[in-house]
């Protein structure tokens, strides 16, 4: 099982900040595009990407029991 943190308008999209998918050993890139089909998520390549508070790029592998954080890019003034 992977917990994916979601927040701003991500966790809007979905309509909560933490999902739990069970799945197995896949990559950042994979994750994205699952969340994309499964939730109707956009504009997941805009957003860093952070795996056990560590962050990540597409290609990083995430295994169960990681916890995977969607951050979108954050904008102020």
């Amino acid at each position: 099982m992977i917990k994916i943190l979601l927040f701003a308008h991500l966790q809007e999209a979905v309509g909560k900040g933490e999902i739990q998918l069970e799945i197995g050993q896949t990559t950042v890139e994979q994750l994205k595009a699952e969340l994309q089909q499964k939730y109707r998520i956009a504009g997941l390549e805009h957003v860093m990407i952070a795996i056990n508070e560590e962050y990540a790029l597409d290609n990083s592998i995430i295994n169960p029991g990681d916890t995977v954080a969607f951050i979108p890019p954050v904008s102020g003034g």
